[in-house]
């Protein structure tokens, strides 16, 4: 017999196995010996009272042993199996390639960046020198923006597909079986390489292809059919059906797309800054303590406030981390946040934005390409102002509120550099003045939190692609194209790893169902 149950531990008890176990009998009324094993399922932290607990769900087995949970990954050989070509290795396009091993198709994974291992070169280049290559960067390259962007797994799409399955291909290929257990699973920028390059080991061995520092320059199509891509080295290849997971920053997919007359629309994003506080400020404010302890991890916040009728909220916050650049062109300023797996930097940050709709840039309505060009014009003044070299725009967080110059900058994460401004001159003033609203309001939610010793970095403007690459809701086909599936981030059908990721199985078995019904 198994029972589950809800179980709250203090934190200095969490590593004890045998104290888990005595509480469950107490809950469970039984006596120790009849408790034959037990399973966590699920792992979060409450601290919402005086007295911070984890809230664990537990499946303990009576009088009976316990029963293995057993998933079996069930890929095929697919050397010479019908064609997939994926445009993009990130998290769609790598688990699109894996699904195509479980379903018998032949993926061909086409990525305009170099190896995850040797991106790091490229991104060494961008925090010493404020050098951005173009086509490797903290988007472009093996893993895509996912790898280098903290690795955190929390998603609501649980409806969109299955969360576990992802969770599983990553724990099969490297990453820590906590994720399978914890409310909001991370893995770590420091990590997430390794188990990329283990997920591309696994593709090549079963049979399909990557094809690295090779961009596709044209879709060809037929009467309306997808019949092969050609990239950048010249190549041309073959065949019926061709997933576009480019990532939300690959703007000359979108530019192709116009080019050629397919249909493509714009889509509202959200725009903001980078907040970073001191690490100790937020576990001082969330664990009711002045010293974190040492059974707890750093903490994290989430926070969203209406001003002026408006959504102001938190956005990927890391605890212990890092602000990024993230520009994937040499005159733009964009920043983005990580964190390490251990989560034991000083800093803590988090993307604060507002929602851009389409009433906001009226040309949006019949222009597909206004919301991009205005978050494109955003990152550029913000590049003006910092002055060059990937500095970035900063203002002290009461500072800005106040609308004061910040005398001095706090210490910060942010590499490249900082300098000091006027944000308004950098955000539009829709965006200044909503953020203005919330920040105060936010300190009172989380006492501590409005300070100046919190920095505003700018800007944030890629939390999601502003153009959509329709498609069918049934087939998931381009309404244009027969073979040509839109996916993940870029496509506007996925925020972030876990949702891009099911967006990639979703696209593979959509051409399952097309392949085999054609048979």
């Amino acid at each position: 017999m198994q029972k589950e149950i809800e179980i709250a531990v203090a934190p200095e008890n969490i590593q004890d196995t045998e104290h888990l176990i005595v509480l469950g009998c107490k809950q469970l009324n039984v006596e120790r010996s009849r408790i034959q094993g037990h399973h966590v399922r699920k792992r979060s932290i409450d601290a919402r009272g005086r007295k911070v607990v984890y809230r664990l769900r537990v499946v303990f087995y009576i009088d009976g042993p316990p029963i293995p949970d057993i998933h079996l990954p069930s890929i095929k050989r697919v050397h010479d199996a019908t064609r997939v070509i994926i445009i993009g290795a990130g998290p769609a396009g790598l688990f699109a390639a894996y699904r195509c091993l479980e379903r018998g198709l032949k993926p061909i994974v086409i990525e305009r960046g170099k190896p995850v291992k040797e991106r790091r070169r490229d991104l060494a280049k961008i925090n010493r020198e404020g050098f951005v290559n173009p086509e490797s960067n903290y988007c472009f390259g093996e893993g895509g923006a996912g790898t280098y962007s903290d690795g955190k797994l929390y998603t609501r799409s649980d409806k969109r597909g299955d969360v576990d399955k992802v969770l599983r291909i990553f724990v099969q290929h490297g990453a820590p079986e906590d994720i399978l257990v914890d409310a909001r699973p991370h893995i770590g920028t420091n990590k997430l390489p390794h188990i990329i390059e283990d997920m591309r080991n696994t593709i090549l061995e079963f049979g399909g292809e990557i094809r690295f520092d090779c961009r596709v320059d044209d879709i060809l199509v037929d009467f309306g059919q997808v019949k092969a891509v050609r990239t950048s080295t010249g190549e041309t290849i073959k065949a019926d059906h061709v997933i576009v997971a480019t990532g939300h920053s690959a703007r000359d997919i979108f530019h192709l797309f116009r080019q050629k007359g397919w249909l493509i629309e714009a889509k509202p994003f959200a725009l903001g800054v980078r907040i970073e506080h001191p690490q100790q400020i937020i576990d001082q404010v969330q664990y009711h303590c002045s010293t974190r302890p040492q059974n707890l991890p750093p903490a994290y916040y989430s926070l969203v406030e209406q001003v002026n009728q408006r959504g102001v909220f938190s956005f990927c916050m890391c605890p212990g981390g890092v602000i990024a650049p993230c520009s994937t062109e040499p005159d733009e300023i964009v920043v983005n946040g990580w964190s390490p797996s251990k989560r034991n930097n000083p800093h803590a940050n988090s993307g604060t934005v507002i929602q851009i709709n389409m009433e906001d840039v009226p040309s949006a309505l019949s222009d597909p390409f206004a919301l991009l060009r205005f978050q494109q014009d955003i990152e550029q003044q913000a590049f003006r102002l910092g002055g060059g070299s990937l500095v970035a725009p900063a203002q002290r967080m009461v500072d800005f509120v106040q609308q004061k110059v910040s005398a001095t900058l706090p210490e910060n994460s942010y590499k490249p550099g900082t300098k000091s401004v006027d944000l308004n001159e950098v955000l539009p003033s829709f965006v200044h003045e909503a953020l203005r609203g919330a920040l105060p309001l936010f300190g009172k939610k989380m006492k501590g939190y409005y300070t100046n010793e919190a920095i505003l970095v700018g800007v944030e403007s890629r939390t999601s692609s502003p153009v959509r690459i329709p498609r069918n809701k049934e087939t998931l086909q381009h309404p244009e194209i027969s073979g040509l599936y839109p996916c993940g981030e870029g496509a506007g059908y996925a925020g972030g790893i876990v949702s891009a990721a099911i967006d990639g199985i979703n696209c593979v078995d959509a051409i399952s169902r097309n392949v085999y019904n054609m048979r």
